[in-house]
């Protein structure tokens, strides 16, 4: 579904009334757009009705400029604690969907909002409200829309991170980008802390960031010239994969990356393409009913479950699986790209 803001504040109002605490729940381990969406939204309710919100995630908080973005932003986000999503407490959940599998809302429990860019699961029809919007790049340029239409000067810093948020999801208007993504991207662009973002995007990295590149680098195989499929041995954060994905898929001539690795006795996949889309059929499809899977356009994700596999016989699985899918002839051993 496709509309301004404006349009969509009185229905978003609606869904909340007689809500006295919202919780607001991004993805598993969020990134930039998921951090960007859910402070915004949190400034959005504040601002609109007084509705005072908090902010949980369940997961980590590990890449270098995720870290440095909460940090810029006061620490707005805290870890979701057991037990307290329940039947009684309103909930908000932003760049993700019921039933997505990378949220931790059980499905007895009843949505009130939901904001998202990524393709609209059955689930979310029993939600009171929802603007799921598979056409834009990033969340943050849904919210981009709501915060304009609220006629309240943006914060700096929310700016500054829903601007970072846009720029992420679609390298920098590079990927997947709409007009509406390009419109809030040149909107933001003048209410941002410069300085502040340069902080962020060059954020020093941890040891591991290196130990992770070198192993994905030393397992990387190359397929049909434009595949590459890497496994990084030793994972001390779930988002590794996906970092380790978008530097691959600088490589010339490469189309497709596929990243995977162990964590927390979970394999956690990340799927990159040049295209604009294809990614997250592509993940779907490979993992299968072995775990859950999500994503569009250009970019996508994937969890499975160990529970006593042996990783590496899962590893060479979801390999063939991938092989096949792209018509790639699944006994290809591929070439060592170093």
């Amino acid at each position: 579904m496709t509309t301004d803001g404006g349009g969509y504040l009185a229905p978003l109002q609606k869904a909340l009334k007689g809500v006295e605490r919202l919780l607001i729940l991004p993805h598993n381990d969020p990134d930039p757009d998921a951090i960007a969406s859910s402070v915004a939204l949190q400034w959005l309710l504040k601002e609109t009705r007084g509705l005072e919100s908090h902010i949980a995630y369940r997961g980590i908080i590990g890449r270098a400029e995720n870290k440095a973005l909460v940090r810029y932003l006061g620490y707005p986000l805290r870890l979701l604690a057991d037990g307290e999503v329940s039947e009684s407490l309103a909930i908000a959940l932003i760049d993700t969907q019921p039933g997505a599998g990378n949220n931790d809302v059980p499905s007895s429990s009843e949505v009130s909002v939901v904001l998202d860019h990524h393709p609209v699961r059955d689930e979310t029809a029993d939600a009171k409200f929802a603007d799921v919007r598979s056409d834009v790049g990033a969340t943050s340029t849904i919210l981009t829309e709501y915060c304009q239409a609220v006629g309240k000067e943006l914060p700096s810093a929310i700016a500054t991170a829903l601007f970072y948020g846009i720029k992420t999801d679609t390298m920098g208007l590079g990927r997947g980008a709409s007009n509406a993504d390009v419109a809030a991207y040149f909107y933001l662009q003048s209410r941002i802390d410069v300085q502040a973002l340069v902080r962020i995007e060059r954020a020093q990295v941890p040891p591991e960031y290196f130990r992770g590149l070198v192993s994905a680098l030393r397992s990387a195989r190359v397929y049909a010239d434009d595949l590459i499929i890497s496994t990084i041995e030793e994972m001390r954060r779930p988002d590794l994969p996906a970092e380790m994905a978008d530097l691959l898929l600088r490589l010339k001539g490469v189309n497709w990356v596929i990243c995977m690795g162990v964590y927390d006795e979970q394999v956690m996949l990340s799927v990159r393409t040049n295209d604009d889309q294809g990614a997250g059929q592509l993940i779907q499809d490979i993992v299968g009913d072995l775990g859950s899977a999500g994503g569009h356009g250009a970019m996508a994700a994937g969890q499975i479950q160990l529970k006593g596999r042996n990783p590496n016989v899962l590893f060479h699985r979801l390999q063939r699986r991938a092989l096949e899918y792209l018509d790639i002839d699944p006994e290809a051993s591929g070439k060592a790209l170093i």
